[in-house]
């Protein structure tokens, strides 16, 4: 069990490019599977999302695209998960990093065909917040009347604002109107046409947003209002999906991607100016300093074992008393958690 938190400093999910539009992912070196893997290694198929979960996978994508890596990993980065989930279901991947309650909804979808999966770590915690263009925006109480901009239908920022206006006493599409947009880049668009928006962002984009548009500013940290609603649980963004059967047919390749993915978060988060043109080159961010600034407030973990239970169990557990579809329809068994 291990955890490595992102260093706290001041200064400065699920997708953007700022006006800077990008709407597919950029090519990675290790973007296009081989057609065979290297002699004595495993061909190890991961996808993953351009956001926080890619910015702490980012050295063992250089490694494995510079032919250095322990096992032949073949990432894929995708601007949303609606790219990814079919290929999980059609058992087309190894390994996904995905929002925590679609992997709970991927186990109910999967747990009795040949595409099951299960959890191995927590990659992400909070790393949602509410910006505004102007300066209305204090608490969730100031959100009563207005439209947010918001990415993330069917997954956490939906949930998990929904959860927050209720419980703070705001009924979502009556008192608030979320207009979801497919891309982030949306949400940026709008923040930037219309003084006085209101949106949900994840970082690192947030920091992007600011960065490029000084009218914009961060209003709400989506994980103090958990926080102060429910002192039982944390906020999860992301979490690290395996296929069961990969995980019986190469036990000891999972156990090298689990070592190398530790080696790969401690990385970002430890070596930021290291990390920085990585990120870049992944299509997160535009420039190395906006990477810089924003790795410190992405919350990159690797949080598995019994604390990766407790905390994304907890987290499941006040989304299925909100809405039982938010986690698939009920609640994981002990066989969703790697390990046991």
């Amino acid at each position: 069990m291990k955890r490595i938190s992102a260093a706290m400093c001041a200064g400065l999910l699920v997708a953007f490019l700022a006006a800077c539009g990008a709407n597919p992912p950029e090519s990675t070196p290790s973007d296009s599977p081989s057609v065979t893997a290297p002699a004595g290694l495993v061909t190890v198929n991961i996808a993953s999302l351009k956001g926080p979960t890619t910015m702490g996978l980012v050295k063992l994508m250089n490694d494995a695209a510079q032919g250095v890596a322990a096992e032949d990993y073949q990432v894929t980065v995708h601007g949303t998960p609606d790219e990814i989930i079919p290929q999980i279901v059609q058992g087309n991947l190894d390994i996904a990093l995905v929002p925590a309650n679609l992997a709970a909804v991927l186990y109910n979808k999967t747990k009795d065909s040949d595409a099951a999966i299960q959890v191995m770590s927590i990659n992400t915690l909070g790393v949602l917040y509410v910006v505004e263009s102007g300066d209305t925006v204090h608490s969730i109480a100031d959100l009563k009347g207005r439209t947010i901009y918001s990415t993330g239908k069917g997954a956490s920022p939906e949930y998990v604002l929904n959860y927050l206006l209720t419980e703070n006493g705001l009924t979502p599409g009556v008192d608030v109107t979320v207009e979801f947009k497919s891309e982030a880049t949306e949400v940026t668009a709008a923040l930037a046409a219309e003084a006085g928006a209101v949106g949900v962002l994840p970082q690192p984009y947030v920091t992007i947003v600011e960065a490029k548009n000084p009218a914009v500013r961060t209003a709400l940290d989506l994980t103090a209002e958990w926080a102060k609603v429910n002192t039982d649980s944390q906020l999860v963004t992301g979490v690290v999906v395996i296929r069961n059967a990969f995980v019986n047919e190469h036990p000891d390749a999972v156990a090298q991607f689990l070592a190398d993915y530790l080696i790969s978060t401690e990385f970002t988060n430890d070596h930021p100016a290291e990390a920085a043109p990585l990120i870049v080159a992944a299509g997160i961010v535009p420039s190395p300093e906006m990477a810089v600034a924003a790795i410190p407030f992405c919350n990159i973990v690797d949080i598995s074992g019994a604390e990766m239970k407790a905390t994304l169990g907890g987290y499941l557990a006040i989304l299925f008393g909100a809405d039982p579809a938010s986690v698939g329809g009920s609640l994981p068994g002990d066989d969703f958690y790697y390990g046991g």
